[in-house]
């Protein structure tokens, strides 16, 4: 066969045999028929119109039912995208139970690792909570302060711990309130002592090797000293209680009681300026008077005397200068080799004698009013102590006294 038709050939090769239809009868002869291709271009039949259509029905159906499916799962997405957000957003307000898990309120178990965790005096619950959190130790502040408060096992001592990571809240409260947990030392210091008498008292406390605390005391950089003290520590290790870490150098812990003096004198409002004299003074004051009511009115004394050019005349600091604690001999007053000797030196001694306390520095700041000069303590248990203008007067005070003891 030639032409556009293709031939189309048996799988052995012999050409398809082709069946012609026979005549129709009633179509009358063949050559008053149409050709066959004509009968092939005749317009459908209505069975075959109404075939097409139904097709083509049910290729429009089809095609709804795919965008319908498209659409539904479209919506389903952004329905479950939005109940994401939404919950996020919804937190602990949902109800228990209907939320999923985003954060754990407590670890379970004694955790692991460790970590050093530092409680500030007067920490409530919620403080410490939040200081446990922080560094890790446990998951929720508000649940440990729950725990805490409803053991009612006792107070939490300020210190810096030894702690595990990931502690429930249960095992957290137990270690805090175990002494053995404590990875820093107590250590308290009297106002009233001199340096020396620190530094001994800080290696006895906390096994820092006294060497190495003289070492850093005479490393003024290193502790933190302001240049007003000249490169001396005397009266700038302040007095109270401290938690020295276990592992703190000797640099460290004198740093720490610099950093308190600077503290005290500048919440005070103190110049600068003034710091050494304001310390200077208020050793005095707290190494001579031994009771608070009489501090205000020793300090005016100090000033009266120091503007009159008069000698202080202050027993405390001829015995610091001769490096002893007991009251000065009439040889050690007359001594004139002391720098300390306040009987022979004008104006105040080199450095303070002591480290004072607040009420020594308060009474410095604010000292009483009066035009006193004199004074001599009438009992030395309770620190009673009587103060005179004039020297006659004094003269006066120390015959009743006198009379008073021989009675």
């Amino acid at each position: 066969m030639t032409g556009s038709q293709t031939q189309w050939w048996t799988t052995d090769g012999a050409p398809p045999r082709v069946a012609t239809p026979a005549p129709d009868p009633a179509a009358g002869p063949a050559s008053d028929r149409a050709p066959d291709h004509a009968a092939r271009t005749q317009p459908p039949s209505r069975r075959d119109r109404r075939s097409g259509r139904d097709r083509q029905e049910r290729e429009r159906q089809e095609g709804r039912r795919r965008t319908l499916v498209v659409t539904l799962v479209v919506l389903a997405l952004l329905g479950g995208a939005g109940y994401v957000v939404a919950s996020l957003l919804a937190g602990d307000d949902e109800p228990a139970g209907t939320q999923a898990v985003r954060k754990v309120s407590d670890f379970s178990g004694p955790g692991h690792g460790s970590v050093r965790v530092t409680i500030e005096a007067d920490s409530g619950a919620a403080a410490i909570g939040a200081a446990l959190v922080e560094a890790g130790v446990v998951a929720d502040a508000d649940v440990f302060a729950e725990v805490y408060t409803s053991q009612d096992a006792g107070e939490i001592a300020p210190g810096t711990y030894e702690l595990a990571l990931e502690m429930s809240s249960a095992d957290a409260v137990a270690a805090l309130l175990d002494p053995a947990s404590k990875a820093s030392l107590t250590v308290t210091l009297p106002e009233g002592l001199a340096s020396w008498q620190i530094l001994a008292k800080v290696s006895e406390k906390t096994t820092i090797p006294l060497a190495d605390l003289q070492a850093a005391a005479q490393d003024p950089e290193a502790i933190g000293l302001p240049p007003q003290a000249g490169g001396k520590v005397e009266g700038w290790l302040a007095a109270g209680t401290y938690e020295v870490p276990s592992d703190a150098g000797a640099a460290k812990v004198l740093g720490q009681l610099v950093a308190r003096t600077v503290k005290d004198l500048t919440d005070r409002g103190v110049d600068p300026d003034v710091w050494q004299s304001v310390l200077t003074k208020a050793s005095l004051v707290q190494r001579e008077m031994t009771v608070d009511s009489t501090r205000a009115t020793f300090a005016r004394l100090i000033e009266n005397r120091l503007e009159k050019e008069r000698p202080l005349e202050i027993p405390a600091t001829v015995s610091y200068g001769a490096g002893t604690t007991s009251p000065p001999t009439e040889a050690m007053r007359a001594d004139t080799g002391n720098p300390y000797n306040t009987y022979v030196n004008l104006g105040l001694p080199p450095t303070p004698i002591a480290t004072p306390g607040a009420a020594s520095l308060d009474a410095v700041l604010a000292p009483a009013d009066g035009d006193w000069l004199f004074w001599t303590m009438v009992d030395a248990e309770t620190g009673e102590t009587v103060f005179a203008v004039t020297y006659d007067e004094f003269q006066e005070m120390v015959a009743q006294i006198d009379a008073a003891k021989d009675e």
